[in-house]
């Protein structure tokens, strides 16, 4: 069967159309959340408590339950309790958490704005040859609040800050790690 001219034309100029087509799609292109490089052998990570070398209250445990959440609701993997129980352990130190003022009230002089600095080493181990799968000795964070006129409600806000920061934090290591960034 023959074509004739005006329809090879057509096919002809669809074809850089067609070839970029499909060059995009064997790029490796994924959906976002969907990349997982780890080792099909890790069935369950250990995500023991972060360890905190700042002076903030509490943001280790803020940071490891917000990690823990984000392991079980985005990915495929079981979180255990106990290291010796897991395929692999994910282990954090909290290197630095500051929260610093951005923008001030020119009036008063208090701050309307601050953002937060969160840096954690974080590390995954493969339990069966000790391996690191994955490693950021400074991951870093940031993350912006506003802050209420009423100063008694400023300990609320920044409770509330660190939670949301954490929250933020844990997101992005997760996708890190299986994207192996």
């Amino acid at each position: 069967m023959t074509l004739p001219p005006p329809a090879l034309k057509r096919i002809a100029a669809a074809m850089p159309l067609i070839a970029c087509a499909l060059s995009v799609a064997n790029c490796g292109y994924r959906v976002v959340g969907t990349a997982d490089f780890l080792p099909d052998r890790i069935r369950t990570i250990a995500v023991p408590a972060f360890t905190n070398v700042t002076s903030e209250f509490k943001i280790e445990q803020q940071l490891t339950a917000a990690v823990v959440s984000e392991v079980l609701q985005r990915t495929r993997y079981q979180v255990v309790s106990r290291p010796d129980e897991a395929d692999a352990t994910l282990v954090g130190r909290v290197m630095l958490f500051d929260a610093i003022p951005q923008n001030f009230d020119p009036s008063t002089g208090r701050a309307t704005a601050v953002m937060t600095v969160t840096r954690v080493h974080v590390a995954l181990y493969d339990r069966s040859d000790g391996s690191v799968l994955y490693t950021n000795p400074d991951m870093v964070h940031r993350e912006n609040y506003e802050v209420s006129d009423d100063p008694e409600a400023y300990v609320n806000e920044r409770e509330a800050a660190i939670e949301r920061a954490s929250r933020s934090m844990a997101a992005s290591l997760v996708s890190a790690v299986l994207s192996g960034f």
